[in-house]
């Protein structure tokens, strides 16, 4: 428990100054936790913000509201939605910013014809916004959380995470309504190792392709006939606007997510205490414990591109739930496990997830990691 005195200020000080930057409105949510109307929990604001206060005693006080922020983005279609959405978010916290997005094209956009497990990974998508952070261009980048690599590199932090969307992944077909009435060979496309490997163990009579690109260069292969099926999140289609393409949700039992799919992520400079302030009303508690258990899961796996790697939680009142699996690629090997708790804290959360990955290495993941 933060001790506000401590070089900081005390909590009513704190309410009353803070609520110059506008104050959200609480609702109470679920099992006790209070989430503001720009669904950030009121909670995690008022105790990072605090905590940040007094774990930075000696440095120069900031404004408790910005003047001009930048985010760095990608300047893919969704990429562009989720800064579009930080920005409005922002903007109605702080009606006085001036709020722009830097696009940039990252080397994970550039690379299309090779998987990203044989080009570098996930980090492909977020090293050029990382040298924009650093060299001052940007302030905050925003990213899909699933593409920000488990463990962060010196001097970043992962800063705020974003309520998230639905997790779920989604079948895509122009003439088929689900993977069962796919025909003998025909042949579907995903990005994502942990994908094939689950659709090569129940599908084996289907071809699983390689499928790289933006969200609209994999829906433009699809309708041109490259593939009579493709496996997306369900994210990325919602937000913008495409739910109606999505023939079927795939259940979440066999077709467990990637670590914080359908969740964003906000990274700073680690050394930045006015952006944890600032940033602190976005984050939503539910997500930010929920994947925080996922990502330790992955990062004690070494998850990346390379491992077909699954883990999501899923809140049951207090009580968090975690599934996960480690699998080959080709479907044939499978290391399940999933467990529960009460959680309240990112401690709890992260000790969660941890038992779970010591149960999947229990049961030999390990000879299925790169």
């Amino acid at each position: 428990m933060v001790e506000p005195n401590r070089g900081g200020i005390a909590l009513d000080q704190f309410i009353d100054r803070f609520g110059k930057a506008r104050r959200p409105r609480l609702g109470l949510v679920g099992q006790g936790i209070f989430r503001g109307a720009h669904k950030g929990s009121i909670l995690v604001s008022v105790i990072s913000i605090l905590n940040v206060m007094s774990q930075h005693p000696n440095s120069a006080p900031f404004p408790l509201a910005p003047a001009r922020l930048v985010i760095a983005s990608r300047e893919s279609r969704l990429a562009m939605w989720q800064a579009e959405h930080l920005r409005d978010c922002l903007k109605s916290l702080y009606p006085d910013c001036q709020v722009e997005i830097l696009g940039m094209t990252t080397r994970g956009d550039q690379i299309l014809d090779r998987t990203l497990s044989k080009v570098g990974g996930k980090g492909l998508f977020v090293k050029e916004l990382e040298a924009a952070l650093a060299d001052g261009r940007a302030d905050l980048a925003v990213h899909s959380l699933k593409d920000v690599p488990m463990i962060m590199p010196d001097g970043f932090a992962l800063t705020c995470v974003m309520s998230r969307e639905d997790a779920r992944d989604a079948f895509v077909s122009n003439d088929y309504a689900s993977l069962e009435d796919l025909p003998h060979g025909a042949v579907v496309g995903t990005s994502s190792l942990r994908r094939e490997a689950i659709l090569r163990k129940h599908f084996p009579h289907l071809q699983i392709q390689p499928l790289r690109g933006n969200l609209d260069t994999r829906m433009g292969k699809l309708d041109r006939g490259e593939y009579q099926a493709i496996i997306l999140a369900a994210a990325g289609l919602k937000r913008l606007g495409l739910a109606s393409r999505i023939k079927a949700f795939l259940p979440l039992d066999p077709y467990t997510p990637a670590a914080g799919q359908g969740a964003l992520g906000i990274e700073t400079l680690s050394n930045r205490a006015d952006m944890h302030a600032w940033l602190a009303p976005l984050n939503d508690l539910p997500t930010l414990l929920a994947v925080s258990a996922e990502r330790m899961v992955s990062r004690q796996l070494g998850g990346s591109c390379e491992v077909p790697l699954a883990a999501h939680g899923e809140w049951n009142g207090p009580q968090l739930g975690i599934r996960s699996f480690v699998a080959s690629v080709d479907g044939t090997q499978i290391c399940l496990a999933s467990a529960a708790a009460t959680i309240k804290t990112v401690a709890d959360a992260e000790a969660l997830g941890l038992s779970v990955a010591q149960d999947l290495l229990s049961q030999g993941a390990s000879a299925l990691l790169p």
